[in-house]
């Protein structure tokens, strides 16, 4: 996945904000990317530009090959469906479905035959194999937070974005959910692009990209968590 001189402006005229200016990445396949930065930098627009969910007001975005600026929003649709999961902070499970159902369901919408033992496959994946009946009111915030995880999983996405997955989580369960995100670039080949805060949970991640008013501010290269930290404290302690 790439991002090429990618803008996007809100606003016009005098109060236009570039929310984010001149921005060129490339996320390798098989790969964990991690992205911070101080608060207004622009990490989530940087991640619904690249998922598909808002549109570049300049440059490029690309996914295996496929050109999303160039997609009418129904090609957004169908990619955002087929070739990209999202895990959020908030589980957004729909409290009447079981956790197989919820898995299953954008199997349901795409009109594609649900395969019960493919959704069994991906509850195994997150440790959730004897919660299929369960609903969310009967999960803890961490089984939701995997239920979730596997409803991302269940259409084999090419990309896996997560905006602060691990945000509502204390720390064990935490741990739990970004293990499996490491797994799932090692083991499934899966490219990862999670936005953070938490200086712990992107050093889970091969690197980690920061973001400065909207402009890439450097990146570390299989980090601790201390150098993390240390780099966020002097971003964080630039003038504007």
């Amino acid at each position: 996945m790439q991002l090429r001189s990618v803008r996007r402006i809100h606003g016009s005229g005098d109060g236009a904000v570039a929310a984010l200016d001149d921005v060129s990445l490339s996320f390798p396949r098989a790969t964990f990317t991690a992205v911070m930065g101080p608060s207004g930098s622009g990490k989530s627009t940087l991640l619904q530009c690249a998922a598909g969910l808002d549109r570049p007001t300049s440059g490029s975005v690309s996914i295996g090959g496929t050109e999303l600026t160039e997609l009418t929003e129904r090609g957004l649709t169908l990619l955002r469906r087929e070739r990209v999961g999202f895990v959020f902070q908030s589980f957004n499970l729909l409290p009447a479905l079981t956790a197989e159902q919820n898995v299953a369901l954008p199997l349901r919408l795409a009109g594609r035959r649900t395969s019960r033992a493919r959704v069994r496959d991906v509850l195994d994946r997150v440790g959730l194999a004897d919660r299929a009946k369960h609903r969310p009111t009967e999960l803890s915030g961490g089984q939701q937070q995997r239920v979730a995880l596997a409803r991302a999983l269940i259409t084999r996405p090419e990309v896996l974005f997560a905006d602060e997955p691990t945000g509502a989580l204390d720390s064990r369960t935490g741990r739990e959910v970004l293990a499996i995100l490491r797994s799932l670039a090692d083991r499934d080949g899966s490219t990862i692009v999670m936005v953070t805060h938490d200086p712990v949970a992107a050093s889970y991640a091969d690197r980690v990209v920061f973001l400065v008013d909207g402009r890439v501010g450097g990146e570390l290269s299989a980090p601790s968590a201390e150098e993390i930290a240390a780099r966020m404290t002097a971003l964080e302690a630039v003038p504007c």
